[in-house]
């Protein structure tokens, strides 16, 4: 059951940011993003310039290192640039590591990446999060929608299969209630995970429920 997700990335480390602040749109098309082969660093962008932006201009930011004006499409100037990544991002980002495919160019803001990609489960995009957040990577989970035919109650609310089994768990053995009649680490040892998983889970099940009844906003 694959599930088709809308995040935000921020954090430090991630490329691009800079110079997203310095452009009036605050915001820079990527095609090429960050999950293509470990060492790739080249990326094709999307300027809304109207040719207020010179290769080197682009070339002047640190991170950097070469850049070449493509010319114009659907109004905006494209660019390749190769871009210094950090190590921490290299590592974050290994492919081998995720199973996913990019659904939509990432939008470059000041505030951070957004990206549109398709998983091959929610447990896959839960192991995405985690791992982002081992490497001081924000993850802010937009929409999740599961690609299938099915009627259950996680489809219908957009849950992962892990999110939804995590908040089955907690229903059961008390944890919502006053006062809580179990906690996250007896939850995390049931589950078989460990307790700041079983913590994240249950806040990003809760927030997709909050997203899916109240309506979601970016």
């Amino acid at each position: 059951m694959t599930v088709t997700t809308k995040f935000l990335l921020s954090g430090p480390s991630l490329p691009l940011i800079s110079l997203a602040e310095l452009l009036p749109s605050g915001r820079i098309e990527c095609v090429d993003g960050l999950c293509l082969e470990r060492d790739s660093r080249v990326f094709i962008i999307y300027l809304d310039t109207t040719g207020d932006i010179s290769t080197d201009d682009l070339t002047a930011f640190e991170e950097v290192v070469d850049a070449t004006a493509l010319g114009r499409s659907s109004g905006k100037d494209v660019y390749r640039i190769t871009v210094k990544l950090d190590d921490l991002i290299s590592e974050a980002f290994a492919p081998e590591r995720f199973s996913t495919s990019q659904m939509a160019p990432t939008v470059v803001t000041p505030k951070g990446w957004y990206e549109k990609k398709l998983f091959e489960c929610g447990g896959a995009f839960d192991g995405f999060i985690d791992r982002c957040e081992d490497y001081g990577i924000s993850v802010e989970c937009i929409s999740i929608e599961q690609n299938s035919a099915s009627t259950g109650e996680s489809s219908q609310y957009g849950l992962t299969s892990r999110q939804y089994e995590a908040l089955t768990l907690a229903i059961h053995r008390g944890y919502f209630e006053s006062p809580r009649q179990t906690s996250t680490k007896e939850l995390a040892e049931e589950m078989g995970i460990s307790q700041p998983s079983m913590s994240s889970l249950l806040r990003r099940g809760e927030r997709q429920l909050l997203n899916s009844t109240l309506g979601s906003r970016q």
